[in-house]
């Protein structure tokens, strides 16, 4: 079973995976508001570059030389919601308020990504789209670790069916609402809980994404998810959904050489 840990630095607390132990990395909590990567970057790396993108909810994946470019080209951060390291000592960052940040790392090329996957990002299937991305640079899937950082959990996400079936359509083929959501529901450990409001279900997005990596053929035993509700636990996270408020949560991890 893979472990979480709560680190500290300069007094301030953030989750570290023992999955992703190899590659510095962290789920930082709204302790660290207001600093960017570029701050954050201290914590892991001082010298290690940093890239993040303009998160829309889509699945647009990009690596530093893409980001890099439309950097150069427009001044201003390219919409996507992933990035995917090229080569040792890039940082990739996502922001998070309730959507999964989720941290991937390659145990033979020592590639990462960062990944945003709310509901749209899952519906979409962009953790898939990054693998993909890794795949194309070399990456096997048997070499990969995948950590589902705090977001919030299905026991507290309400949405409508029509939402949740959307999520649901990516692990099974169905197109209709009423047969997804029944079989998602029968599901152990089920990625769609009742509600009591009428058209209303619960939706679990990261175990959503752990059956979508279940299906590319990955073990479970190569995903973590993090026991930690942005929602219910407000000491530690912000939640867009309690708060209404425009304040993220950073993830981050490190690239490295593997000898």
């Amino acid at each position: 079973m893979h472990t979480w840990h709560w680190q500290t630095w300069q007094g301030l607390p953030y989750l570290t995976c023992s999955l992703l132990e190899p590659w510095l990395h962290g789920f930082f909590t709204q302790q660290f508001w207001s600093r960017s990567p570029a701050e954050l970057v201290e914590v892991f790396q001082p010298t290690a570059e940093v890239y993040r993108v303009k998160q829309v909810h889509g699945n647009v994946v990009l690596t530093p030389a893409e980001i890099t470019q439309t950097d150069a080209d427009q001044e201003s951060l390219p919409p996507a919601d992933g990035v995917v390291t090229e080569q040792a000592g890039q940082s990739v960052w996502v922001a998070s308020a309730d959507c999964t940040p989720v941290l991937i790392a390659d145990s033979r090329t020592g590639q990462t990504a960062a990944v945003h996957s709310g509901w749209r990002g899952t519906a979409a299937k962009i953790v898939t789209v990054a693998i993909a991305r890794l795949q194309t640079q070399g990456s096997q899937l048997a070499d990969l670790r995948i950590a589902l950082g705090p977001a919030i959990s299905g026991a507290v996400y309400q949405v409508s069916t029509q939402v949740a079936a959307q999520v649901g359509a990516t692990v099974h083929g169905s197109h209709d609402e009423e047969v997804i959501l029944n079989i998602l529901q029968r599901l152990p450990d089920a990625p769609i809980l009742p509600d009591p409001e009428p058209g209303r279900v619960r939706l679990d997005v990261r175990r959503v994404i752990a059956l979508q990596l279940e299906h590319l053929g990955i073990n479970s035993e190569q995903v973590a998810i993090a026991p930690y509700c942005t929602y219910q636990e407000p000491q530690c996270f912000f939640s867009y959904r309690r708060d209404q408020q425009k304040k993220v949560q950073w993830s981050g991890i490190v690239s490295k050489n593997v000898n």
